[in-house]
Parts: C-alpha cells; structure tokens; sequence
C-alpha cells in the first residue's frame, strides 16, 4: 500500500462523520432516531432565494467558468451585509473573497500564513477544524483555556504568560460554538489590542452572529481592526443555506491577496446559480431573520425544558444554534452519556470533549430540530426517568 502522508498522521476524521455512520445504522435496524446533534438547518431559505437560482439557470453566462473573486454584484452583496448588520464598510472590490463555505476558508488561511514549527492560538473548547487545519500545516495548536467560570471568554492574563514567540495566528469564534456565548465589542477590544501587541494574525469565525443575538457583532467593529485582522462569515446559518457552501472572507486588502495564492489554486470559481442565490439571500428583509429568530427562541425554550428533565444544568444564552448544558453533579462522561441517550432513548447529541478537553463533562443540543421532534425527545426522556 503507497505510504500515507505524514501530515496525515497527525489528525484524525471528523467525530460526526464517524459517528453518524452509527446513527445510519441503527436507522437502518429500524429505530427511530432523532439527531440534535448536528448545527445543520432544517428550516428553508427566504422564499426569494430559490426563484433566484432557477432563473440564473437559463442566463448564457450560468455554465461557465466563474471568476475566482466571484461576481462583483456577490461581493457587493456581501459588503452591504456587513453594512446592514454590523454597521461595518468594507470595500467591495479589495476587503471581500467570497468563499465556497468559511470551512474552507480556515485552512485557506493556515496554508497561507503558516510555515513547520509555526504556533497557533485554538479556543478550548472550539471547532475542531482549527486545529486540524494547524496540524495539516505542519504548525503547532497551542489551546487556551476557555472555562465556564470565566463565562466562556479569553482570560488574557493567562494568554499574556504563554511563550507567544512562534504563534503566528489566533482563531477566534464570537459568538461562540459550542456554548453560544455572544462575545461583545468590548472582549474583541481587548483581543486587538493584544494580537497587535505581539505581531499575531487574529481571526474571526462568525457565522453566528445573526442567528438571536440582538447585538449583531463583528471584529472589524473595533477602530482600526482592519489593518490586521481577518474575519470569516456565512449565509449557512443565517439563511438556512448550509449545502450551498457559500462563505465570506473578510478584512485587510494585502492579507487578502496572500489568501488569494492558495484559493486560485483550490478552486475555479462558484457556479453561477449559486452566486446568484447567495446575492438573493444577503438582500433578505429583516422581518424574515425576526420571524427566523423567534422560531429558535421557541426551541431553545423547549430544549431547555429537555434538558432539565435529563437533570441537565442548560447554559442558557439568548442566541446561537445550541444549547450547551453541564452534566449533573457527579457525573464527568460526556461521550457515555451520550451513548446512553442515543442507545436507550433513540437521541443523538454531541458530547461536548470533541471541542476540548474543557467540554469534558458537558454536552451540546442542536436547534435544528422542529417543535414536534423536541416535544417528542422530552415525551421519551420523561417516560425514561419515571422508571
């Protein structure tokens, strides 16, 4: 057998899609199982979207090669997005990549700025794809401690002790999945201040921003950010679009054009249809999102109340796709407890350990799930707990 990259060596598949394939499984035998493990959006894009597409179907330009940049009315879109939601102006034309989803986006980044032996600042608990991306780089993932008594955020007194001399970059995520902390100005203020003070890149991930936050956040609100700053965004989340891929990079032009070097060599370009979908999507009235917005506030209601007759202790957040809640007194076995839920009781959700060794003993609910699904999880867990 031909030897496997050694950079291979060091990461290892996905948990989800791992697990999933025991999920399909047991659906294969027959059980009827209800996933609220995964952030995939159930709900359908704005009504608009789809037209938008059929018709660009029929356009000459539909089925040809694109541009790496995308459509100059995409990034338009996307800078007006900024602008809408977070009262931020970037510039079209030198500030916005489009993306074929943020993922890729995150080790278009690391391949662009990350050299062997490079360090790499990752929250604890966080998206996995931050450290696989370092590690396929051949970088080092130094995590940092993100901890429920310090309510989820960076202690930068901590930060400020670690041996930052070879860390070239820092993954941010506000608001923050898994425990849908929303983060604020202030924190990305301060964050800034210190990537500034010792030459380190500093990246958002926000694809969940304007998904029930009230206050719609962005690192490029901090003044001046923009000289050294990247942050990545979505429409798969906020227009229920994840199977599209389309992403957004943002931020400084010339750390902009370094990221180019790698995309121009990935990709060659988004299909026409799907652009123009995009672009529908970003025009979306604000109604739309309220109404999207308060059918997740009923959810989360709902789970929390799952939650609590699995003596769950919910960490209750106002936003985000999640409920993340800790384990009860006692009990440490996020990824058992788990394995319980899904084999006695047909749940699937996600243990919290696969973002961290600081999620151990907390697992994560997704909202993906309509009312009659949650309805059902909690018929089933209450009958559990009465015998």
């Amino acid at each position: 057998m031909i030897k496997t990259a050694t950079r291979l060596d060091s990461v290892q598949e996905y948990y989800f899609a791992t697990k999933l394939r025991e999920v399909r499984s047991l659906l294969e035998e027959g059980k009827s199982i209800i996933n609220a493990g995964i952030g995939n959006p159930d709900l359908l894009p704005p009504d608009h979207v789809i037209p938008s597409i059929t018709t660009a179907l029929q356009d000459s330009k539909a089925h040809s090669y694109q541009s790496y940049l995308g459509l100059p009315e995409l990034r338009s879109s996307m800078a007006g997005f900024y602008k809408k939601q977070y009262d931020v102006t970037l510039d079209p034309v030198s500030e916005v990549i489009p993306l074929m989803g943020s993922k890729e986006g995150i080790l278009h980044i690391s391949m662009a700025f990350l050299n062997p032996g490079d360090a790499v600042l990752i929250p604890d608990p966080g998206y996995p794809t931050y450290e696989s991306a370092t590690r396929l780089c051949e970088a080092i993932p130094v995590a940092y401690d993100l901890k429920e008594e310090n309510h989820w955020l960076p202690d930068l007194e901590k930060l400020e002790q670690l041996d930052l001399s070879k860390v070239k970059i820092m993954w941010i995520n506000y608001p923050h999945m898994p425990t849908s902390v929303s983060g604020s100005k202030e924190l990305f203020e301060k964050l800034a201040h210190f990537a500034k003070m010792h030459q380190i890149l500093l990246v958002n991930d926000n694809p969940y921003s304007c998904v029930g936050y009230e206050d719609k956040i962005s690192l490029h609100q901090v003044a001046g950010s923009k000289g050294g700053v990247l942050e990545l965004n979505s429409i798969s989340k906020t227009f229920n679009m994840p199977g599209w891929r389309v992403g957004m990079l943002t931020g400084n032009a010339s750390l902009l054009k370094e990221v180019l070097k790698v995309k121009t060599n990935m990709d060659s370009g988004m299909f026409y249809g799907i652009q123009k979908g995009a672009i529908a999507a970003l025009k979306t009235d604000a109604s739309w999102l309220e109404n999207q917005n308060n059918i997740y506030k009923t959810r989360r209601a709902l789970t929390i109340q799952l939650a609590k007759t699995l003596n769950l202790k919910p960490q209750e957040q106002n936003g985000g796709l999640f409920l993340w809640c800790k384990l009860p007194d006692g009990m440490k076995d996020d990824k058992a407890f788990v394995d319980r839920l899904l084999h006695e009781n047909d749940i699937f959700i996600a243990p919290g350990s696969i973002f961290g060794k600081n999620g151990e003993g907390y697992v994560r609910f997704s909202l993906c799930v309509n009312e009659k699904l949650i309805q059902e999880m909690i018929h089933r867990v209450s009958k559990t707990v009465e015998a």
